[in-house]
């Protein structure tokens, strides 16, 4: 019976690239922000990426509900019974196979949406100095919480990958799972995901030209004007 499951299916589209383009962006967010977040020098690169997220979070919002098949709410967010059903295989090494996320991996979704949500609220609260020093630490044990949910996230990618005999990794690049061909995209909708990474690119590019000139530079600046003017 397995085997005759495993030969139906075979190699499909199942991540369109607005997914995997937000899902790469977002890691690479998050990783950036996360490293800077207790440096006063960094502060505009961590705000910066603080930004990027809570916009990506927007993107991804949006994209769950209008999106393609795979990349919508409705397709793999389940109720808690299902859930623990899957972790309860799992843990017994006969996890059933879905085409996009399981079970267990749409809480860890979902978590970091909603962690991110928070984080990113109570950063910006914080920078604008909208409340106390209650505000900076709830912003920090939110993040210190997000990086949790992302360790037990890759914990949980890495394990499915060695029960399914998948790379869930390369799948988030190139899109392409296991399934039933009746389950594949027909369309990547790669021209919207050059607009997410071009519309990402272009804030840091901007936030870039905005930054503050270090106090070193200017005055290496006047110094050198100092020195032509005689």
């Amino acid at each position: 019976m397995k085997q005759a499951i495993r030969a139906a299916r075979t190699s499909i589209l199942v991540w369109d690239a607005p997914v995997r383009v937000f899902h790469w962006l977002f890691a690479l967010s998050f990783a950036g922000a996360y490293l800077t977040s207790g440096s006063e020098r960094w502060r505009l690169a961590h705000v910066t990426l603080g930004y990027t997220m809570a916009a990506l979070l927007v993107f991804r919002l949006v994209w769950g509900f209008v999106g393609t098949r795979h990349a919508r709410f409705s397709d793999f967010v389940r109720g808690p019974r299902e859930v623990l059903q899957y972790l309860r295989s799992m843990l017994q090494g006969r996890p059933a196979h879905h085409t996009g996320h399981n079970p267990a991996g749409a809480v860890a979704i979902v978590a970091l949406l909603a962690l991110c949500a928070a984080t990113t609220l109570f950063g910006w609260a914080t920078y604008n100095e909208f409340g106390g020093e209650w505000l900076s630490q709830a912003h920090a044990v939110l993040g210190n919480t997000m990086l949790v949910v992302v360790c037990l996230h890759i914990a949980g990618v890495v394990l499915g990958s060695w029960q399914h005999h998948e790379n869930l990794i390369i799948a988030m690049v190139t899109g392409r799972k296991a399934g039933p061909p009746e389950e594949s995209l027909r369309s990547a909708w790669r021209a919207l995901a050059a607009v997410l990474l071009a519309a990402v690119i272009g804030f840091w590019a901007l936030e870039w030209q905005r930054a503050p000139v270090p106090a070193a530079a200017v005055h290496a600046k006047v110094s050198a004007q100092h020195r032509g003017a005689h």
